[in-house]
């Protein structure tokens, strides 16, 4: 097989897989990701507070 018809059959298969390409989702809003984070961090806080309190 010549390096022309890889080409050619790699660009094919190019050409033939792409309906197929992932798409990415679009990022998720700043906002949202300081919520969760803050709300992951207020979390951890109760959970620490609660077993700081069974200790006592």
């Amino acid at each position: 097989m010549m390096v022309a018809d890889m080409n050619r059959l790699e660009q094919a298969a190019r050409v033939s897989m792409s309906g197929f390409q992932d798409v990415e989702p679009p990022p998720a809003p700043r906002s949202s990701l300081l919520l969760l984070r803050l709300g992951a961090i207020a979390l951890l806080a109760a959970v620490a507070l609660t077993a700081a309190w069974q200790l006592f």
